[in-house]
């Protein structure tokens, strides 16, 4: 199961954090929250598999995101 550990205000952001955990070795994904919204305007869920998201978010914090 998927569980959402950040929400990236832009693409750019997502991509960012995205590139920070999959370096880390995580399985990462992002997905739109706004369907009709450009992809450098929408808001990102940052979503890893539920029994990383404590190690993930101890990762997060330590980057100051």
């Amino acid at each position: 199961m998927w569980m959402v550990v950040y929400m990236a205000q832009n693409k750019s952001t997502a991509d960012k954090i995205k590139d920070l955990l999959s370096r880390e070795g995580f399985l990462v994904k992002l997905k739109p929250v706004y369907k009709r919204v450009s992809s450098k305007d929408n808001y990102y869920e940052i979503l890893v598999p539920q029994s990383e998201a404590s190690e993930v978010h101890d990762i997060l914090m330590e980057q100051g995101f």
